[in-house]
């Protein structure tokens, strides 16, 4: 097997790993649903997808909330656990190729990745709620999405960009996809 296959399959690995533990952490601090606050499980994928490519950060995004719930219980597989599997894997799909269209830059390729995986993400929670009795609303998805969410957007534009910059000043060649 090629080194950097390799290298992909054990980083994607050790992205699904801190993707089932920091979430623990962050359940530690004392607000109301800290997880849709803060959004522990999309940095990982969002870095796995930039690092690893394309269908590493899909298998990362995918795996990521199904594996959590079969761990921990969180979040709940219906309707939350299958709308995170398509948003995060939106996610990995959507920073791997933003980040090679644009030719390596991070800022722009992590927004339009995030509003990517919020739109799918409002496109399945369209579908897994009509199978339920809850109403799923422009307004809902906005709060949910983004105004809830404005905190860990804003925690993925500070420290994605700034893992990224530090790995590129690295002397490896991890970014080479």
């Amino acid at each position: 097997m090629k080194k950097r296959k390799m290298f992909n399959i054990i980083f994607t690995g050790i992205c699904i790993a801190f993707g089932l533990i920091l979430p623990k952490f962050i359940h530690i601090i004392p607000i109301s649903n800290p997880g849709s606050i803060l959004l522990p499980m999309h940095i990982p994928v969002l870095l796995c997808g930039f690092i690893s490519g394309l269908p590493y950060g899909i298998i990362c995004g995918v795996t990521l909330p199904l594996l959590s719930f079969l761990v921990t219980g969180m979040p709940p597989v219906f309707p939350v656990g299958i709308a995170m599997a398509f948003e995060l894997a939106t996610y990995g799909a959507l920073t791997a190729i933003f980040y090679q269209m644009m030719k390596g830059r991070v800022f722009f390729s992590l927004v339009g990745a995030m509003i990517g995986g919020r739109i799918v993400l409002g496109l399945v929670n369209i579908i897994l709620y009509s199978f339920t009795d809850n109403v799923y609303g422009f307004t809902f998805f906005l709060t949910s999405a983004f105004v809830t969410a404005l905190p860990g957007i804003i925690i993925q534009l500070i420290i994605i960009p700034a893992i990224m910059k530090a790995i590129e000043h690295a002397k490896k060649p991890i970014l080479n996809h």
